[in-house]
């Protein structure tokens, strides 16, 4: 891949969030300000739309056509549409998930693309799957991960950076394995993000042009970083990694989803109700700004994502990187529940007397309805 597609990727990316944003307001494509979402004016919600726009033309003009990547588009297009139309309308989260599940099905029928060989995450024995059971776990896995990258947009840069660190360590595991194809496809959908994290940032031109990545944006991020774990994992032209390392690879916006999602249905709400309990929330709350939260969070994932590489490379057992994660998320669980006493605790051994922000007070502009 040369310099010229990935700077041709930016420069396209770039100018498209510019008309996009403009079409944006004229159609009422905006997110506005209400009790969870306290950002200052109506902000565009293209961002997602211009990735993929961005990504859609790179790869037919940079890539080689093939069966697989007319696919991915097409799924991927659908998925899109159906985002833009949840942002525009806000549209129930049943008909989302019969979409995603929809798009699943296609995968694995269509493209033959489906999780079936779970490793050695037991033993000595590999976890083979069978065609029934192979496509309820690709399809809840879909549907999670989608779901997943949903539920971290919630402050700015956020779900842009968390993306940039599971493609960015796609990527390098792709080039690693000696598949340059998928490396490439990595990276441009990381350069197509960067002109969109600068705008949501204020990077350089200030919160004048300040764009939100919206529904559309978040299941295409999701979906894209599924499609790639799966092939990484499971096709045997294609492998590059463990299938346990994916967890590694997608380890922040996965514990966050699953540990709202149990601290949800233990409270006998449902897994999908909005709420503001999530890690940017929690970080804010105990008095971190919103860019140090997403310092703090990027750098969380992204030694999640090197440690699984690691693993990965030096050939550590599955079980071991399996059980490890486990262990990672019963303490991740663990400290989220028991997130205020722990940070009095901490307060008390430094001799810091600042009360606890415990009113909700962060800005949310977040994607989990």
């Amino acid at each position: 891949m040369t310099t010229t597609a990935f700077l041709f990727v930016f420069v396209l990316s770039f100018c498209s969030l510019f008309i996009f944003r403009k079409v944006a307001k004229r159609i009422g494509l905006v997110d506005k300000p209400n009790a969870r979402k306290l950002h200052q004016g109506v902000i565009p919600l293209v961002g997602g739309i211009s990735i993929f726009t961005t990504v859609c033309i790179g790869f037919l003009i940079f890539l080689p056509i093939s069966q697989s990547l007319i696919l991915f588009l097409s799924c991927a297009f659908v998925l899109v549409v159906v985002g833009a139309i949840d942002d525009y309308y806000d549209i129930s989260f049943k008909l989302r998930l019969l979409v995603q599940a929809a798009i699943s099905l296609a995968m694995i029928h269509l493209g033959d693309h489906s999780l079936h060989n779970l490793g050695y995450l037991m033993g000595s024995d590999t976890i083979t799957l069978s065609p029934l059971a192979s496509g309820i776990i690709t399809v809840l896995g879909v549907i999670g991960a989608i779901n997943a990258f949903n539920m971290v947009d919630g402050i700015d840069g956020l779900l842009g950076g968390l993306a940039s660190v599971t493609f960015g360590a796609l990527g390098l595991v792709f080039y690693a394995s000696g598949n340059e194809y998928l490396a490439a496809v990595c990276l441009l959908i990381v350069t197509a993000m960067v002109p969109y994290i600068m705008l949501n940032l204020g990077i350089p031109l200030g919160r004048r042009f300040k764009v939100f990545m919206g529904d559309a944006g978040s299941v295409f991020i999701g979906f894209a970083a599924v499609w790639m774990l799966i092939r990484g994992t499971q096709e045997p032209g294609v492998y590059a990694f463990k299938p346990v390392t994916a967890l590694w690879l997608i380890a922040i916006p996965l514990l966050d989803m699953a540990t709202i999602m149990i601290r949800r249905v233990r409270k006998g709400q449902s897994p999908f109700k909005p709420d503001r309990e999530h890690l940017h929330h929690i970080c804010q709350r105990i008095g971190l700004s919103s860019g140090m939260s997403l310092v703090v969070i990027c750098t969380m994932a992204s030694l999640m994502a090197m440690i699984g590489i690691w693993a990965d490379m030096n050939d550590i057992r599955e079980s071991v990187m399996f059980i490890s994660f486990l262990a990672v998320f019963a303490v991740y669980f663990f400290a989220i529940s028991h997130i205020w006493r722990i940070t009095t605790l901490i307060h008390k051994l430094f001799g810091k007397n600042k009360p606890i922000n415990f009113d909700m007070e962060a800005s949310d502009t977040g994607s989990d309805k």
